[in-house]
């Protein structure tokens, strides 16, 4: 189960991180063709780096919410089971007392 958790929250930060570079490389280029403006080599290397950091925040909040997710998930069912448990162990007592006080 956890195997398969962390192989989504990997999955998923990796796709993040993807779309956020692919996206800011298309707004980059749009902008490019619209002034006909080429910029510096200094500034390309510092929206390269903007946009990286963009793109590892946006995997960072995917690989965050997949965990939180998954603990609320592993909490609410480990509660479940608690109960259920519990409910049949007061069952088996309450059924073990009557069946001791009515001999045949």
């Amino acid at each position: 189960m956890r195997r398969i958790i962390k192989t989504r929250v990997i999955a998923l930060g990796a796709a993040l991180m993807t779309a956020g570079v692919l996206l800011a490389a298309q707004s980059n280029h749009d902008n490019q063709n619209r002034d006909n403006h080429k910029p510096s080599a200094s500034q390309d290397m510092r929206q390269a780096g903007s946009h990286t950091k963009d793109a590892a925040k946006d995997a960072g909040r995917g690989a965050k919410q997949g965990t939180e997710k998954a603990y609320h998930h592993t909490r609410n069912g480990t509660e479940k089971a608690y109960n259920k448990t519990k409910n049949a162990t007061k069952g088996a007592v309450n059924g073990g007392k009557e069946g001791a006080k009515k001999p045949d």
